[in-house]
């Protein structure tokens, strides 16, 4: 099926206004890619039609959908793992029985929460911290839910975390595994946009808002970082992606480490 420019501006405007993003023209064919299943669901024989009929119904359920559907990008566990490095070092000078929280701020379908939780496990022990991880996206907060990956996104992970974290699938769920309950358990998951005001989720040590900011333009960043890094604990990290930057923004922080801020 193919997308008029129109069609496409409609929903990109649509999307822009509930997240905050804006879809550049190149992502044209994503979206149209995207959108094709929630058409054929609706029995619509055209792009275009489909996009007609959101804009007109305004179906909340719908919009809902379709915001998954362009918020859904694969991941997986202990990418980038200088931030989870330098996390180690803040926990080995940790003071003993001091609750620990990080916060992962677009946590997807839940693999960075789940490596998160890893980490704190292997250097706290199973008690005395926590993991909230918070996506846009409805379909990936039950994703995350579910604790449920492709093997294949554990090619990073270390053997001994999987042996001590994870459940190999056998029969239907070859190939497969499960985040143990006993982890599951300090790891709990939300709806949380961005761009509006956040829910309460209290103060953290750490916050991964990594791979990000890349989606927005430069006002909506800033506005972004400051509500984000308020949640920050005086002492605590703020983990961006390797290929952002903070520096020409003016949000109260600098720079620890390449990607790592704290509050100036």
């Amino acid at each position: 099926m193919n997308l008029s420019n129109e069609s496409f501006q409609a929903v990109a405007d649509l999307f822009h206004g509930i997240s905050g993003i804006r879809l550049a023209e190149s992502k044209r064919s994503l979206v149209a890619g995207r959108l094709q299943k929630l058409a054929q669901v609706q029995g619509m024989r055209s792009l275009d039609d489909y996009v007609d009929r959101l804009l007109s119904d305004r179906d909340p359920d719908e919009i809902i959908r379709v915001v998954d559907k362009l918020t859904t990008n694969e991941t997986y566990f202990f990418r980038e793992p200088q931030h989870f490095q330098f996390m180690a070092e803040v926990l080995g000078r940790w003071p003993a029985g001091k609750p620990f929280r990080v916060w992962s701020a677009a946590s997807s379908s839940g693999e960075e929460a789940y490596s998160i939780a890893m980490l704190l496990a292997e250097k706290l022990g199973p008690s005395g911290w926590e993991v909230v991880g918070t996506d846009l996206s409805t379909e990936m907060v039950a994703s995350a839910q579910r604790a449920l990956y492709p093997m294949s996104r554990a090619r990073h992970t270390p053997r001994e975390y999987l042996k001590r974290y994870c459940l190999r699938g056998e029969g239907a769920y070859d190939g497969q595994l499960l985040i143990s309950k006993a982890l599951r358990q300090h790891v709990r998951f939300s709806t949380a946009n961005l761009m509006e005001p956040l829910p309460d989720l209290g103060r953290f040590d750490i916050i991964f808002l990594r791979n990000v900011l890349i989606y927005f333009d430069s006002p909506a960043k800033t506005a972004i970082v400051e509500s984000v890094s308020q949640l920050l604990q005086p002492h605590g990290y703020l983990f961006v992606g390797h290929a952002e930057s903070l520096a020409h923004l003016q949000v109260g922080l600098r720079a620890e480490r390449t990607a790592v801020y704290t509050r100036t």
